[in-house]
């Protein structure tokens, strides 16, 4: 079935509620902070109080001997009998030499590299006994000079030996020379300056896991708040402990959000799975809100230089991209692709510019690692690009929209000079049906309305591009990754008719209990309530990858659709048989199998039931069961796109910023369920205005303490920081899955910060304010236009 025919089938653009948030607003829902096992005992990890220090002694004895404590384990009990934590993606540098790849031990060794590296695991029979017993722990540290600031880096101390100059790998991509000949025939060059600030995930359930072991069988579960459990096991068995990994099972129940916090394996999941084997017990950790600021990955963190040729017209000639990105401490999981392959290969954005080269710096810092966060390299290109596009407009005397039209890509398939093939797109289409809903034509009059009351106002667009479903697989791993990028699904089809979906993808906010529901109840005509869904249990769901990179629908649900023909393929046999037709006489739709020309027909249930109770059946020609798992490996990426437009006030006294109208419209290809994709894109722009406007991870430059360490001092948005949102959908169908889709869950938060600074900055530039850093806080934007006055 081809997507144009699975647009139109039943259920298929319904906006059908979830039926996962009837458990969830009744309160039946089960995290991993729900789940308390027989035998359990409670961890407490003890961390460094310090950016940088040598670990001289760890005295234990105090601890052990408080009443309930069962174990305190440090990096000693450790060494030797176990790997550090893999990072998932080799990245070569432009010498040919491969990335510097320093140990990251479960638990410190010898040194602490950030505040919040853990250093024990205390283990007791409460958590208040950990707790106690965690204060108890007395460790005597040698005090090392920390490095925050990656521009000092090179010169720094050095956080590790395989890198005295705290340099991780210099990449690079594009044709420089002829970006440096299209830069020396230039009409205009415009260049920037920006920083893209540090943020803390902050998802709404704080990470958890409990570690248990089964003596009588030699096997290991792992309950997790994880977005990729296959990925975690094959990590954490392959790399790091070296099990059999038919003998570990990972599942990850329902999961409070991730925003790509949760796809890595961190060191707590390993040190409990272990130490449940050494104590013969279950052992269970929360985080508390304050133990996740310091030791989530972060993300963000970029210092980018850019330049864009332009000719006299307008015409983008070349860009020519700097950029250095903070790893922090460690390598994570897939901390090395973000700013490499997930960044540069998007600075073309929807644009034709002829050629692109971007070289990228990454460096160690005591600062937590550094990893994908909800757009993942995505967020970053987007915000380069698109402040520089509206630089070019405003130095060119040229309009944000019309320098953007000037130079949108109208043919496909295109080819940009950095790597990616988009297959289709309308670029146009989204820019003016988002001037038709922001109401553009009558901003002037809105402008003047501003200002008779003290205020400025200003306009700022942002056409963005992302890639997902990271994919073939094959190209993929010449690029550095060290994993598949495949999904897989299994559809079990029951006596009654009813349905069983296991899917590699996991679902953690995003609704996928409701959509695949919906895809397969299409497919095979059933009703939507008669599809369940399973996902995030190694030892349910056959493998799978996991979900992060918008990657579900156009990937897992692809899987499943591949699954889902098989399915059609045999009950079409069975149809056959039990009308006494040729097989390629049956037709399938609505939930029934038609003999062509005839009136003949069976249902899809009656298919089912016989492919289980096979009497009469040709068991010579056809197996009993009606159960096939298929996996699918995208042929390229999809390229979700659209125009953001935002309007703001700013109060010139006080600095402050007020979005009074914010318009989205986006390009998912095929919508299966218009309501959680609003739902994903009005998530996705409050995560973008919050860094916009809001959010930034501090570090004391000296002491590498974390000062934003509480949702004190690190501001989310609120409610009354937003406006009322004005969403639209246009929709080319993606070219090379069977539904059609692109992936809708990381737009947002990719395409809203640089039309927010845009906005800003255009309210700002007749008072002389020419550039501004994330996030626009009132004391920024003050301190912006005092400076700007002459």
């Amino acid at each position: 079935m081809g997507a144009s025919d699975f647009a139109k089938l039943p259920h298929i653009g319904e906006a059908l509620r979830r039926k996962e948030d009837y458990r969830f607003l009744t309160g039946a829902g089960q995290y991993t902070d729900d789940i308390n096992l027989a035998h359990q005992r409670f961890a407490v990890f003890v961390r460094s109080p310090h950016a940088h220090a040598a670990i001289r002694a760890i005295d234990v004895a105090k601890a052990e001997a408080m009443p309930g404590v069962a174990k305190v384990f440090t990096g000693k009990d450790i060494e030797g009998k176990m790997g550090g934590l893999p990072c998932g993606w080799l990245i070569t540098s432009v010498d040919g030499q491969p990335m510097k790849e320093p140990p990251h031990p479960v638990l410190a060794q010898g040194k602490v590299r950030y505040v919040g590296d853990p250093v024990a695991m205390v283990v007791a029979d409460t958590l208040e006994q950990a707790r106690n017993a965690a204060e108890a722990v007395d460790v005597e540290y040698d005090p090392l000079p920390a490095v925050i600031d990656m521009r000092q880096a090179a010169k720094g101390a050095a956080l590790h030996d395989i890198a005295p100059d705290n340099h991780c790998y210099k990449w690079a991509i594009g044709d420089k020379a002829k970006v440096d000949e299209a830069f020396a025939r230039a009409a205009h060059v415009t260049k920037i300056d920006l920083h893209n600030n540090r943020l803390v995930p902050n998802a709404l359930e704080p990470r958890a896991a409990i570690g248990a072991f089964n003596r009588a069988t030699d096997e290991y579960t792992l309950y997790v708040a994880n977005q990729n459990p296959h990925v975690e096991r094959l990590l954490m068995t392959a790399f790091v402990l070296g099990l059999p990994e038919h003998k570990v099972r990972v599942i990850a129940p329902d999961v409070g959000g991730g925003f790509g916090s949760k796809i890595f394996l961190y060191g707590e999941d390993v040190a409990l799975t272990w130490g449940a084997k050494q104590l013969n017990c279950a052992i269970k950790w929360t985080a508390d809100r304050g133990e996740s600021f310091v030791s989530d990955a972060h993300g963000r963190d970029h210092l980018t230089h850019a330049e864009m040729a332009l000719d006299a017209s307008g015409k983008f000639l070349a860009l020519r991209v700097k950029t250095d990105a903070n790893l922090g401490a460690y390598l994570s999981t897939f901390s090395t692709a973000v700013p490499t392959i997930l960044y540069a290969t998007l600075l073309a954005g929807q644009y034709t510019t002829p050629q692109v080269y971007v070289e990228v710096d990454a460096w160690f810092t005591n600062t937590a690692p550094v990893d994908a966060y909800r757009g993942a390299g995505r967020p970053e290109a987007t915000y380069v690009l698109e402040r520089l596009v509206s630089r070019c407009a405003w130095e060119l005397g040229i309009g944000q929209d019309e320098i953007r039209r000037r130079n949108f890509i109208t043919t496909f398939p295109y080819q940009t000079p950095v790597a990616l093939q988009y297959d289709t797109g309308d670029y146009p289409a989204a820019m003016a049906r988002a001037q038709e809903l922001a109401e553009v034509a009558g901003f002037d009059a809105r402008r003047k309305a501003s200002e008779a009351k003290g205020l400025r106002r200003g306009i700022g667009y942002s056409s963005y591009i992302e890639a997902c479903g990271i994919a073939p697989s094959n190209i993929a791993g010449a690029l550095g990754a060290r994993a598949g990028l495949f999904e897989c699904g299994e559809i079990r089809v029951h006596p009654t008719g009813c349905v069983t979906v296991f899917t590699g993808s996991h679902s953690h906010g995003q609704g996928h209990e409701t959509t695949f529901a919906q895809v397969v109840a299409a497919r095979l005509g059933i009703a939507v309530e008669a599809v369940d869904v399973v996902h995030g249990d190694t030892g349910r769901v056959p493998f799978g990858m996991g979900t992060y990179g918008s990657r579900s629908i156009s990937v897992g649900g692809a899987a499943i659709m591949k699954a889902l023909d098989k399915i059609e393929n045999k009950a079409k046999k069975i149809a056959a048989h039990l009308m006494e037709a040729g097989e390629g006489d049956v037709e399938f739709s609505g939930g029934e199998f038609r003999i062509k020309g005839t009136d003949k027909k069976v249902t899809f249930g009656q298919v089912a039931l016989t492919a289980y109770v096979p009497h009469n059946y040709p068991l010579d020609k056809l197996e009993p069961g009606l159960n096939e798992t298929a996996f699918y490996d995208p042929t390229n990426f999809t390229f979700p796109a659209g125009t953001y437009i935002c309007e703001v006030e700013v109060d010139p006294a006080t600095g402050t910023t007020r979005i009074d109208r914010f318009t989205a419209v986006d390009d998912f290809g095929t919508i299966i369920n218009p309501m959680i994709v609003e739902g994903q894109v009005h998530g996705g722009l409050v995560q973008g205005i919050g860094q916009a406007l809001l959010e930034n991870c501090v570090y004391d430059p000296d002491s590498g303490q974390l000062l934003t360490g509480s949702f004190m001092d690190y501001a989310m948005p609120r409610a009354d920081d937003l406006p009322p949102f004005r969403l639209d959908t246009i929709c080319t169908p993606c070219t090379h899955n069977p539904l059609g889709t692109k992936g809708c869950g990381e737009a947002g938060a990719i395409g809203s910060p640089p039309a927010v600074i845009n906005a800003v900055l255009d309210a700002l530039r007749d008072l002389g304010v020419n550039e501004l850093d994330m996030p626009a806080s009132p004391a920024r934007v003050w301190d912006a236009i005092q400076k700007a006055r002459p």
